[in-house]
C-alpha cells in the first residue's frame, strides 16, 4: 500500500496433481478496508473437508470480490501444467476487471516461489511470490479454500457420469481405486491423458 498499490490480489491453484478434472485458480482481493475475516482461515489443505463449506461461504461474504479461473484437462495436456496454471491465473484476473476491480494497480501475490503467471499476462501487472503465502497471508488463504471447494463440488457432480471412477471420495487424484478402474475402463474426457501411462 505505501508503494502506491490499492489492493492486493491473493492467488492460490488446486488441482496441480491429479489424474482428473481441472486445475483451479482462486483469486481474492484483498484493501486495507477489510479488517477482519473468517476465524479459522487458513491452507485449504489443513482444513477439514466439513469444514471448508462453511468457510468458503463466510470468505464470499467478507471479500466482496474474488474469482476462480480454470484449465481443464485438455487444456493440461496440450500446453502442460504450468502453462494451464497461468492461463487459469489470468481468467481469474480478467473476472475480477469485469467485476470493476482496477487490477493494473494491485499486487498479485502468488503462494509459492515461482512467478508462473507473468510470461503470459496481457498487460504488466506487479506480481509478487511468497513461500507458505496460503499459511500466512487471509487473501491467498481465502483463495485456497473457495478453488478447493469449487474444484471438489465438481469432482463430486462428475461422480454422477462416470461412478466407477470414484471421484466423489478421490476427487481425480491417483488413489488406488481410481488406478485399478482407468486399468479396467481406460480413461474419460476428464482424464488427464498425456498423464496417464498406457
Amino acid at each position: 500500500m505505501a508503494q502506491g498499490f490499492t489492493s492486493v490480489i491473493g492467488c492460490d491453484e488446486v488441482g496441480r496433481g491429479p489424474l482428473a478434472g481441472p486445475v483451479v485458480a482462486g483469486l481474492v482481493v484483498w484493501t486495507p478496508k477489510i479488517q477482519s475475516w473468517p476465524e479459522g482461515l487458513y491452507d485449504s489443505k489443513a482444513v477439514t473437508e466439513k469444514r471448508r463449506g462453511p468457510l468458503a461461504e463466510a470468505c464470499r461474504e467478507v471479500f466482496p470480490h474474488y474469482a476462480l479461473g480454470e484449465s481443464p484437462a485438455e487444456v493440461i495436456d496440450e500446453h502442460g501444467i504450468q502453462t494451464a496454471l497461468a492461463l487459469a491465473v489470468v481468467q481469474g484476473l480478467l473476472a475480477l476487471a469485469h467485476q470493476g476491480v482496477a487490477v493494473g494497480h494491485a499486487v498479485l501475490l502468488l503462494d509459492g516461489t515461482h512467478d508462473f503467471v507473468t510470461p503470459h499476462l496481457p498487460h504488466p501487472l506487479k506480481v509478487v511470490t511468497r513461500a507458505k503465502a496460503d499459511r500466512d497471508c487471509v487473501s491467498v488463504a481465502a483463495a485456497s479454500v473457495l478453488a478447493k471447494v469449487h474444484r471438489d463440488t465438481a469432482m463430486i457432480a462428475h461422480h454422477e457420469a462416470y461412478p466407477q471412477y470414484g471421484f466423489a471420495s478421490n476427487k481425480g487424484y491417483g488413489s488406488r481405486g481410481h488406478l485399478d478402474a482407468i486399468a479396467e475402463h481406460g480413461i474419460t474426457p476428464l482424464h488427464r491423458a498425456s498423464w496417464i501411462q498406457k
